[in-house]
């Protein structure tokens, strides 16, 4: 056999709902949340018996938005700077031959309702709606291999900025619904300090940026070695 079909299991609903943004790998940003609504037919609780044993799964994915978009034999790694290209499958790159992803998220509760079973997930690096195949338990013994080598990403990236919020952008934190947007001000400050902008802009570029996190538009600029979060305004209709 050649070629496979595979049915997606379920579906994620995400705090990042467009592209920029998102951290480059799971786990550099604890607050980034998600749930993992899984689809009739998948939503036994029996096939989910034992799993909240664990603090971690992995999650098998689709990258939607490449798919169909093709693939090239090198890429250029975001924590190269953009500068050097590596082979494809040097890279984690969503522009694959098989557009498929894999991440190692902290599970953060199982919940099963007669709606259907939900996973709530923190540490993620996910697009909202991203199509999941399958769920697997992380397993420290196996998977965590600490002499392993890591070629040109030794270690996680530092953070690369300290973030502050003007007046404006910290009222509007505060008069935001901590239900509905839990811990934005951690989020907003783990996701800016590393630095979400294309890694080929010229390091002191002053231009203003904005970033969507759910519904919410966070505008931001650099500033003397510092991201100062400007405003936080509802996307609008247009947008």
């Amino acid at each position: 056999m050649t070629s496979f079909a595979f049915e997606t299991i379920g579906r994620i609903h995400s705090c990042f709902t467009e592209k920029f943004g998102i951290p480059r790998q799971p786990n550099l940003v604890p607050e980034a949340c998600a749930v993992l609504e899984l689809l009739p037919g998948f939503q036994h609780s029996d096939a989910f018996r034992e799993l909240e044993g664990f603090s971690h799964i992995w999650l098998i994915f689709v990258f939607h938005q490449c798919h169909g978009r093709g693939w090239k034999t090198t890429v250029r790694p975001p924590r190269l700077g953009g500068n050097r290209r590596v082979g494809v499958f040097a890279s984690r790159s969503g522009f694959r031959p098989n557009p498929i992803g894999q991440s190692v998220v902290r599970l953060v509760s199982l919940e099963n309702r007669k709606e259907g079973s939900r996973l709530h997930l923190s540490g993620i690096d996910l697009l909202d709606g991203t199509p999941v195949l399958d769920i697997k338990p992380y397993l420290p013994y196996a998977d965590s291999l600490p002499d392993a080598r890591a070629g040109y990403a030794v270690a996680a990236p530092a953070p690369k900025f300290q973030v502050v919020f003007s007046e404006l952008a910290a009222q509007a934190c505060r008069s935001l619904d901590a239900r509905r947007y839990p811990d934005l001000p951690n989020l907003i400050r783990g996701v800016l300090a590393q630095d979400p902008r294309p890694s080929y802009r010229p390091p002191d570029d002053r231009k203003s940026f904005g970033m969507r996190l759910w519904d919410l538009n966070v505008r931001f600029r650099i500033e003397d070695h510092q991201v100062v979060v400007t405003a936080i305004d509802p996307v609008s209709i247009d947008t």
